[in-house]
């Protein structure tokens, strides 16, 4: 749970230096942050699928096929669940209530539903929360905070300090992710250390295509590839 409460955090400081800082953060340094946050989040991510593949070269390159080919089939799957549209959807959402606040007077409750769609349907809250349930605290949940932070930030200027109240419901989601994963971990250990690996060697992909997406590299359909994550310990199972 540190993760999500470090996540949490950051959305309430955001908030706050919103509210007492009279200067926004500048185009300049937003951009550096973003990088720096880019790049992190890189080298977590494929640090976390390495670390996840074992044995000899021959076993790894099989182990990397199989994450290669649940994600394959975890983006047809979520194609056909439309989680992708489903995304678009919460975005689409939060900028009609932007538009609409900063055409008239914003209410609390816009603040905050905005903020809670935003930060809990953003797929960096399931990969991060799978992450740290598995493995245990996961190192990204402190990208996710800045830019919740920054993002908090910003919309703080619009709807006011109604953005910060989002920090009980992404507590909440993340942590029932975090418990939920936590709890499969020590079955998936005992039953098939393959199995448990392949989810983590997945989840640590998908965190890099994150990456992508934040160092304006590749606009990556994330959401589409979620159901990989239980894909990948299913052919681990058969195939391995």
């Amino acid at each position: 749970m540190v993760g999500a409460l470090i996540n949490s955090a950051g959305i309430v400081l955001g908030g706050v230096l919103a509210l007492v800082l009279k200067k926004p953060v500048s185009a300049a340094n937003q951009s550096r942050a973003r990088v720096l946050l880019g790049v992190f989040t890189v080298w977590f991510g494929l640090t976390l699928t390495l670390s996840s593949l074992n044995g000899s070269a021959a076993q790894r390159l099989k182990q990397l096929a199989i994450v290669l080919l649940a994600m394959a089939l975890g983006k047809l799957a979520g194609k056909l669940m439309r989680l992708q549209r489903l995304s678009n959807a919460v975005g689409q959402f939060a900028t009609r209530k932007m538009a609409a606040a900063a055409a008239g007077k914003p209410e609390f409750n816009d603040g905050f539903r905005v903020a809670t769609a935003l930060f809990c349907a953003a797929p960096l809250a399931i990969l991060g929360s799978v992450s740290e349930g598995l493995t245990g605290f996961a190192r990204v949940f402190c990208v996710k905070a800045v830019m919740h932070g920054l993002a908090t930030m910003a919309f703080s200027k619009t709807f006011g300090w109604g953005v910060m109240v989002s920090a009980i419901p992404v507590l909440a989601w993340q942590g029932a992710i975090i418990r939920g994963a936590a709890l499969l971990e020590h079955p998936l250990r005992l039953q098939a250390q393959p199995m448990l690996d392949s989810i983590n060697a997945t989840d640590g992909l998908l965190i890099f295509c994150v990456a992508l997406i934040v160092l304006q590299i590749k606009k990556v359909a994330v959401a589409e590839y979620l159901p990989s994550l239980a894909l990948a310990p299913l052919l681990t199972r058969w195939l391995l």
